[in-house]
């Protein structure tokens, strides 16, 4: 697939710019929960779990960042670097920002699709719910907030409240480890943290949708 270049969706095709719009306008329909849902569905090991256990899941990881966010401040680690980088369209790419602690900690902001996201979010008056600004604010937010999962005590607390036994002896269990909790629960910080109207996970689907259709245009 060819690079996507920021800034372009207004010279999409008209018949593809509506689609884009009905499209998107689908998703605003849909709960938070159900992306978050969703995301566990698509993630490896889920394979087989009901709609009802993956939305419970999803519930309570949403609760326990939304929670987390009233205790923390939401700022990067100490020495951290903001560094910004153009390629998050390159080739199949959809990349907003990434955490790397090694050799120091940094974020990577990847400008290409910051700037996509802000373009979109205007498109579809999308202002109330991510005000200017807001997507970059999001993304070195999100990170921050995996950055604190990364704890083995704040890991233990959501194992706890996310409550999924691998293990039973008498009265003892093991708790294991939902893959994509922590990213929900790193979404639901950056919507509490930052006071957002939506979960970033409906910008997430819609940008999905406007980097499809600028590849196809």
């Amino acid at each position: 697939m060819s690079a996507v270049r920021a800034g372009t969706l207004e010279g999409l095709r008209p018949a593809r710019l509506r689609s884009l719009r009905s499209a998107c306008a689908e998703l605003a329909e849909r709960e938070d929960t159900e992306f978050a849902a969703t995301l566990l569905g698509n993630t490896a090991t889920h394979e087989g779990r009901s709609p009802e256990q993956l939305r419970r899941w999803a519930e309570a990881a949403a609760a326990f960042g939304t929670e987390l966010a009233g205790q923390e401040t939401g700022e990067l680690p100490a020495g951290a670097r903001i560094v910004e980088r153009p390629d998050g369209l390159a080739d199949d790419r959809l990349l907003l920002a990434r955490y790397r602690s090694r050799p120091q900690p940094a974020v990577e902001l990847y400008t290409d699709t910051l700037a996509l996201a802000e373009e979109l979010t205007g498109l579809l008056g999308w202002r109330g719910w991510f005000p200017a600004g807001a997507v970059r604010s999001a993304a070195v937010a999100h990170e921050a907030a995996h950055h604190r999962l990364h704890d083995p005590a704040v890991k233990r607390r959501l194992r706890r409240r996310l409550d999924h036994p691998v293990l039973s002896l008498g009265r003892h269990r093991l708790l294991g480890h939902v893959a994509g909790a922590d990213e929900i629960a790193a979404h639901a910080f950056t919507r509490t943290a930052l006071g957002l109207g939506r979960s970033p996970l409906l910008l997430t689907a819609a940008l999905a949708r406007a980097v499809g259709a600028l590849r196809e245009n």
